[in-house]
């Protein structure tokens, strides 16, 4: 999408917002490059990996979104304005915090064109393909954006050494499978999904190739995960995300046929932080956290 809206919006917004430094800026962001007047003193930020990245970086963020359904991202909801929901913000609200940047992404991409007209607004989604990199790349971005730059170097040198350990953690022990329990149902995500930065950047191998990369995974059945036997399970619980009532994962997949896998028998079903993989995805604290869980599970296992 070309940046003509954004910066329209950005003429009008300069009325209400005023950035920190003088010196212009160009962000690199989901729909190509944007122009910002310079440094924001005051962020509204919609997009739940830029929360769970900014608050990493130590950054305050001044509007936020509420409910935001990640329990170690809590602070930012107390300590901020709340600015209306990912799929609702409060214009009203937005305009009087008067925030000199908003930036939205993912489930709140969408209002983009909306919170433009109160203050400059990004989309800083970061897309499933590439993930682990452009999530480093996010990081940066930030830091570049807020100061940070000496923190947001830590936080890059963090992970990639999270994802050496995690890589080695996995390598020879096997492969695994990646689903997404909702309820009674089951979706399973290969490479170059939204989970299967797994595979990519982690190495671990895949268990059955060519599922579908679409948003919501490949509808599977309990017979699908018999047949494919995967030595490892990775489960990303959605009910236990956002709060929902019914059957857990763990419920979900206790039955006869998936009790025959190897996975399963061997004790090497890992249920993955469901906030970090489906909330907080491609945020900061969210890979560090499934990473540690990785290197933790497969570690502990002599194969």
């Amino acid at each position: 999408m070309e940046s003509r809206p954004f910066m329209a919006a950005f003429g009008l917004a300069a009325i209400v917002a005023s950035a920190a430094a003088a010196d212009p800026l160009t962000v690199d962001t989901a729909r190509g490059p944007a122009e910002l007047e310079g440094r924001p003193a005051t962020i509204a930020a919609y997009d739940t990996a830029a929360i769970d990245t900014l608050q990493a970086l130590g950054v305050k963020i001044a509007g936020a979104p509420d409910p935001l359904l990640v329990p170690y991202l809590q602070d930012v909801v107390a300590e901020s304005t709340g600015v209306g929901t990912l799929f609702e913000p409060d214009l009203e609200k937005l305009a009087q915090l008067a925030p000199d940047l908003i930036i939205v992404g993912g489930r709140s991409a969408a209002q983009l064109e909306s919170v433009a007209r109160v203050a400059p607004a990004i989309d800083m989604t970061i897309p499933t393909e590439d993930m682990v990199a452009t999530a480093l790349q996010r990081i940066d971005t930030y830091g570049a954006l807020t100061g940070h730059e000496a923190e947001a170097a830590a936080l890059e040198a963090e992970i990639q050494s999270k994802l050496e350990a995690a890589e080695a953690a996995v390598a020879g022990k096997g492969n695994g499978l990646i689903i997404l329990t909702n309820g009674p149902k089951v979706s399973a995500y290969g490479a170059g999904s939204r989970f299967g930065w797994i595979h990519d950047a982690v190495g671990l191998p895949q268990a059955r190739e060519g599922l579908s990369t679409q948003t919501h995974g490949e509808a599977v059945s309990f017979e699908f995960i018999a047949e494919v036997n995967p030595d490892w399970l990775l489960v990303v619980d959605r009910g236990a995300a956002i709060g929902a009532e019914g059957e857990s994962a763990a419920q979900t997949l206790d039955n006869a046929l998936v009790r025959e896998t190897k996975a399963w028998k061997n004790g090497h079903v890992v249920y993955l932080d469901p906030a970090r993989m489906y909330i907080a995805g491609g945020g900061a604290q969210a890979l560090t956290g499934v990473l540690d869980q990785i290197t933790e599970a497969f570690s502990a296992s002599d194969s």
